[in-house]
């Protein structure tokens, strides 16, 4: 019985999922996309997206996990990347250059879960930079400077995604040109690294 009831739950998130990335998809506005709207598209109670993910804010941004995740996997050359023998700082430029270049595609999403990932964020979500800073580090910093350095970096490009056109009107940093994000995202790893 508890095997068919987790079957049930899983198959409720991946229908609360799959909606949520849908209307992400298709709307104008990210406001767009309420907890009525995704239930309704996905056919599932409303009362279980908080159930299942917390929130809405919760919810899109399992979204926006899902999507990190499936580019990384099927990019054999970032896996690469992350597992050879190029320095910690040259693995978050290249860390950091994904998921800011997978925010701005996917802006929508982005606008929808920032916030969210900006006031929950603790040790065990979203501090994918924390392994690289320490290991850059080795022991010069405690691992609260490490975390520290991890939280304002991170933050730091989350904000920037954000205000993206912002930059590129105001300081002519255009974030969406592959070359000039990478020098943006290294010029902000020399100063929070050295």
């Amino acid at each position: 019985m508890a095997e068919k009831s987790k079957r049930n739950l899983d198959s409720t998130k991946n229908l609360l999922l799959q909606a949520a990335e849908k209307l992400m998809m298709k709307c104008n506005e990210p406001l767009e996309v309420t907890s009525r709207a995704i239930a309704k598209e996905s056919e599932v109670n409303l009362a279980m997206i908080n159930y299942c993910f917390g929130s809405r804010e919760g919810l899109l941004y399992e979204v926006f996990k899902k999507n990190l995740s499936d580019i990384q996997k099927n990019d054999a050359g970032f896996m690469k990347i992350m597992l050879s023998d190029i320095s910690p700082k040259e693995k978050l430029v290249e860390l950091h250059f994904k998921m800011m270049s997978l925010m701005i595609s996917n802006f929508k999403i982005s606008q929808a879960v920032t916030k969210f990932i900006l006031f929950n964020r603790n040790e065990d979500f979203g501090m994918e930079s924390l392994p690289f800073i320490a290991e850059h580090f080795k022991g010069r910093k405690s691992m609260d400077e490490c975390k520290l350095i991890a939280l304002e970096l991170t933050s730091l490009h989350e904000l920037a995604v954000l205000r993206y056109e912002t930059l590129k009107s105001s300081c002519n940093i255009d974030l969406t040109e592959e070359n000039t994000l990478k020098w943006y995202i290294s010029q902000n790893i020399d100063r929070f690294l050295d």
